[in-house]
């Protein structure tokens, strides 16, 4: 089932989603598994399923030269997918990104998808490697997420790379994009990076999840440009709870996202990490029952491989 039929059939009530990591390398999904089970008693109607690409890591050989190699430390993306798609029946969003695929790779990700009756992705650029300073396309890659979403709708109308396939099967992917209620980094302004958005919605985007806030005002203000300037599709806001004192510098220098004062102040006049968690579950509350009072469409929030947190927050609002 589309994301936008979940939210249409919903008919005005605030669903419940949230999105998880792959596990580490080496570890299995039980992990998974532990960190979704304690969730499920909210219903969520799907579950976000982030995709690491490789990273270059270098190690010295014996002669002293360092040696590249290229690593990816969490995989399992689709298959994690077809498991909680099987082993729950919810529906699983895999988020597929330019960065690290060719148009080919690309294209053949999203055959697999289709194979395993998985129609809804997350369309994301990414981020640069550790080694760029700037984001770098695959060869042969899309450059931007407003790409990756032409080449989805492209494949959801049958058109394919290879051009000895006249007409293909058509795929029927529902594709949502992200959102930057306090703009996109590399955006000049919030004004052009909405225009940036309209056009992924333009492309055949249907839904837009934001990045993290911790001020609702943000994401109103947000919701409000955006539909001034025509982008008419569900904006679904993503929480996250702070939940160590050490996030007060990581989260903006990471994310590009700010901080109110008044929860600045309350982490600060914690002793422990254990009452900065607190602090952040209350706070994450407010946001969330206000965001319900406001008529949003889904809650959707960014556990991080945890679920302790989110699952406090869900009791109290759902």
């Amino acid at each position: 089932m589309k994301i936008t039929e979940h939210i249409n059939s919903a008919k005005n009530r605030t669903l419940f989603s949230f999105e998880i990591l792959p596990p580490l390398k080496g570890q299995n999904i039980k992990s998974i598994y532990e960190n979704i089970d304690p969730l499920m008693e909210f219903k969520p109607p799907f579950i976000d399923v982030t995709y690491h690409r490789e990273e270059y890591v270098y190690s010295e050989k014996e002669n002293g030269l360092l040696e590249k190699k290229i690593v990816r430390k969490r995989p399992g993306t689709v298959g994690i997918c077809a498991a909680i798609q099987s082993k729950y029946g919810v529906d699983a969003v895999p988020h597929i990104l330019c960065g690290g695929f060719s148009k080919e790779d690309t294209e053949n990700f999203l055959i697999d998808l289709d194979f395993l009756g998985i129609n809804n992705v997350m369309a994301l650029r990414g981020d640069a490697v550790k080694s760029e300073t700037y984001f770098t396309p695959e060869a042969n890659g899309n450059c931007f997420a407003s790409d990756l979403v032409t080449q989805i709708d492209d494949m959801n109308k049958g058109k394919y790379l290879d051009e000895v396939i006249e007409k293909g099967h058509n795929t029927n992917f529902c594709t949502g994009v992200a959102g930057y209620p306090e703009k996109h980094m590399e955006a000049p302004s919030l004004d052009r990076d909405i225009e940036r958005l309209k056009q992924k919605i333009e492309a055949g985007a249907e839904y837009v999840v934001t990045q993290m806030f911790f001020d609702n005002q943000a994401y109103f203000e947000f919701v409000d440009k955006c539909r001034k300037n025509g982008i008419n599709v569900p904006i679904i806001p993503g929480l996250k709870p702070i939940a160590t004192k050490r996030q007060l510098s990581i989260i903006p220098h990471r994310f590009h996202v700010d901080m109110p004062d008044s929860l600045i102040r309350e982490v600060d006049k914690c002793k422990d990490n254990k009452e900065v968690r607190q602090v952040g579950v209350e706070w994450c509350i407010q946001q969330s029952r206000e965001l319900v009072s406001a008529g949003v469409p889904v809650l959707h929030y960014y556990s991080m491989g945890r679920s302790t947190n989110i699952q406090k927050i869900a009791a109290a609002v759902f």
